[in-house]
């Protein structure tokens, strides 16, 4: 006589019945109940139904014996399996935001000052290697998963075998060298439940035991034999795949890839299905796996298809063995006791400690551990950073395992106008480890309108001394008013020059060291040498004959063309979130520069300084608007004549040099004077995400010795204000700003494209 499939699954939930009732009359320490195997299938967001599953399987009254997963299935199933119940496990899944922890968008807080300066200078940056572009093996290295994954898991950490687990678990990878399957039950479960989930192309493959893995999913999506070989009697699956999609449905990279795979994995279900005892199939048709924001939906889904089989549950439930499970109490800090560090072959230790930002013997927050993390895998230099906290003592060991980024050399591309410096490109070859552990070599190349080049080379020590060297080339022209311009250039203005074109040429030659902080305050000290060219071909242009400009024959007038020899101090404080639209965070930058020499082209030097600040705050002060209110000021000391350093307001925009100083309202270059105080808000209304309405003013104080005479404390006698318009694009912020003054009868609109450098 020969059962059919129905018939022996009834006859199994008969028998698990049965169990139920006459358990009591069993002799003591005998159990008579099936042992009982979760299966949840891979699905990413899909996933989240597994929860909504769980809690009518708990409802029921089903004790589970065993937990397999792929994927999404097996990061759920592994959290379960150490312990967490649905309902917690629901509460996890609606504190986290998804978008944020799947994709490797540190914050600007976790990047070094270098690295905050590349993140806000390029449009685009490429690995390049024995000229050949090379691209990075998924977009996401998964590190914030993985911080999140060690926090919620910490409480079993030291349980290297999974069949210790509350619930024996194991889930299942794909060897993406040999094509195998790879069932991993043994190890740090964070890891292993990490590797499940890599899936091709989203996240950077898992190194194993000498393994490299990526999503389960690809060979075994819903592991049901291995569950009856652990042993289970009864097997419960949730699977959440769908079946092949037609061509409307298939919108994205992410669906294409998963319909290829679907191509095997709809038929295995075929019989995958047939070796499950109670099978529950949420329809999940018109959801994907990257549907996080669908999260009420799925669960319910998922609750609704387990519900469908509520009297298949009861069948195998058994009350007496569903007893309030304690809850897991989620640490939020842990006693860091030694520190390991292994893969760090072209980084130092120092390094490597400098960016964690704690010391060994130090409790610390999670928070503040996952930060040091994060810092290090900002920088760019690992393709992964994975951690292992084990007990040891009255704390515990913390094992940093990197993976170094075999890409040395990056090749960098930005474009940018702005109506100072005008048109420009700028091409960028970043190479590290040059010729040390820890350094950096860097050099822009800007072609346009005013050829530009900006060299840096650095050696990195995180919190210890730093040192570097730098130069830097900036050009420029500009219209000036000769009643308004203060420098070396002595112009009677007079009926015949009201105003000159005035070409500026700087370049400037750091030697330094530095020191940081934490991520987001630096101290820097060092000597400069500059050499300052201000010249004008106006002058020429109204002689008699003319001179052609560009013409061998072509006069140019000199006002500055002397080399200065300084030393300098400076200390930044910055944590804004954002360079140019700040929603939060404190900002603080100080200089201090003391001039001991020169070449004295107008035979006027004598030692002097100039110190300058400038600090800010941004407010969110509702959901999508915010305040950036800042201040700022400079002096000169000593009776030196040269003007050259003095301060000049003006203009819109970013990074200029010396002491030019923007001030909306009037043009660039327009208010001089050796000392200035100067105060600015901004009001920043993003009413579409990266679209941005702004209304600005300053007001400022520019004249000589302010300070001395005391008229810094006055009424100002410069104000402006602007209104702006600005988008995040991805070559940088494109803003559109108009600027006016009651002082003066015209305005002013600025163009400014693509990042500032």
């Amino acid at each position: 006589m020969r059962w059919g499939r129905n018939t022996y699954r009834f006859l199994l939930l008969l028998l698990g019945s049965v169990g139920c009732f006459s358990v009591g009359a069993q002799d003591e320490g005998t159990d008579p109940k099936p042992k009982i195997g979760l299966v949840l299938s891979g699905g990413g967001a899909k996933g989240m139904a597994h929860i909504g599953a769980l809690k009518v399987i708990e409802e029921a009254g089903v004790k589970i014996d065993f937990i397999g997963g792929t994927s999404m299935g097996a990061i759920v199933g592994g959290l379960y399996a150490s312990g967490y119940s649905a309902a917690e496990l629901d509460s996890i899944l609606r504190s986290t935001d998804f978008n944020q922890i799947i994709q490797d968008n540190f914050p600007r807080g976790n990047k070094t000052f270098y690295d905050k300066e590349d993140a806000e200078r390029y449009a685009l940056s490429l690995p390049f290697d024995n000229f050949k572009i090379t691209f990075p093996k998924g977009i996401s290295s998964g590190q914030n998963i993985y911080n999140e994954l060690v926090k919620l898991m910490y409480h079993v950490r030291d349980l290297e075998d999974f069949n210790r687990l509350p619930i024996p678990f194991f889930c299942m990878a794909t060897d993406v060298v040999n094509g195998s399957e790879v069932l991993i039950n043994k190890g740090y479960l964070p890891e292993a439940v990490l590797a499940s989930g890599a899936f091709p192309s989203l996240f950077e493959p898992a190194e194993l035991d000498g393994r490299t893995l990526i999503d389960g999913g690809v060979l075994n999506n819903y592991p049901v034999e291995e569950i009856r070989a652990m042993g289970a009697e009864i097997v419960i699956g949730v699977d959440v795949q769908h079946s092949l999609r037609d061509k409307e449905a298939l919108k994205s990279a992410s669906d294409i890839l998963l319909q290829i795979n679907n191509y095997r994995t709809v038929s295995a279900m075929v019989e995958k299905a047939a070796l499950t005892d109670i099978y529950i199939k949420p329809d999940m048709q018109d959801y994907s796996v990257i549907d996080f924001n669908q999260i009420d939906t799925i669960l319910s889904l998922g609750e609704n298809a387990a519900r469908g089989k509520w009297e298949e549950l009861l069948a195998i439930s058994g009350k007496e063995y569903i007893a309030d499970r304690p809850k897991v109490k989620v640490k939020d800090s842990v006693h860091i006791s030694r520190l390991e560090v292994e893969g760090n072959q072209n980084y130092t230790r120092g390094y490597v400690k400098g960016k964690l930002r704690f010391d060994p013997d130090e409790i610390i927050s999670f928070d503040k551990l996952n930060q040091g993390v994060n810092n290090l895998a900002a920088t760019g230099n690992f393709i992964s950073v994975r951690y292992e906290l084990t007990s040891e003592g009255k704390g515990d060991k913390l094992r940093v395992i990197l993976r170094e980024n075999p890409n040395k050399t990056l090749l960098r591309l930005g474009v940018h106008y702005d109506d100072l410096y005008k048109t420009a490109a700028l091409i960028n070859v970043t190479r590290k480890n040059l010729l040390l552990k820890d350094d950096v070599a860097s050099f822009d190349f800007m072609l346009g309108d005013n050829i530009r080049y900006n060299f840096q080379y650095y050696v990195d020590k995180g919190s210890y001394w730093s040192y570097g060297i730098s130069s830097r080339l900036d050009e420029f022209k500009q219209e000036i008013n000769v009643e308004d311009f203060r420098s070396n250039l002595n112009i009677q203005s007079g009926p015949a020059v009201n105003e000159i074109n005035l070409d500026v040429a700087d370049v400037t030659n750091q030697i330094y060291i530095q020191t940081a902080l934490r991520e987001e305050f630096a101290l820097r000290l060092g000597l400069e040498h500059k050499f300052i060219s201000y010249s004008t071909r106006t002058l020429s242009e109204i002689t008699d004959p003319p001179v052609l400009p560009g013409s061998s024959s072509e006069v140019r007038t000199f006002f500055e063309k002397s080399h200065y020899f300084s030393t300098f101090g400076g200390l930044v404080l910055d944590t804004y979130n954002d360079r140019y639209f700040p929603t939060k965070g404190l900002y603080f930058n100080g200089d201090f520069h003391l001039y001991l020499l020169s070449s004295d082209f107008s035979d006027n030097f004598s030692e002097f300084s100039v110190a300058k600040a400038r600090m800010g705050a941004a407010f969110q002060l509702l959901e999508n608007l915010s305040f950036n209110l800042e201040t700022e000021g400079g002096f000169k000391l000593g009776q030196s004549g040269v003007t050259t350093f003095d301060f000049v307001l003006g203009g819109f925009g970013n990074d200029f040099i010396n002491n030019f100083i923007s001030f909306q309202g009037y043009d660039f270059l327009s208010l001089p004077g050796n000392s200035y105080v100067k105060a600015y808000g901004r009001f920043d209304l993003e009413f579409v995400p990266k679209n941005h309405f702004t209304f600005s003013a300053n007001i400022a104080n520019v004249e000589d010795d302010l300070f001395r005479t005391g008229e810094w404390f006055t009424a100002p006698d410069f104000t402006g204000y602007a209104i702006g318009y600005g988008w995040e694009s991805f070559i940088g912020p494109v803003q559109v700003v108009y600027s006016w003054t009651p002082e003066l009868k015209d305005g002013n609109f600025y163009f400014s494209i693509g990042y500032w450098f």
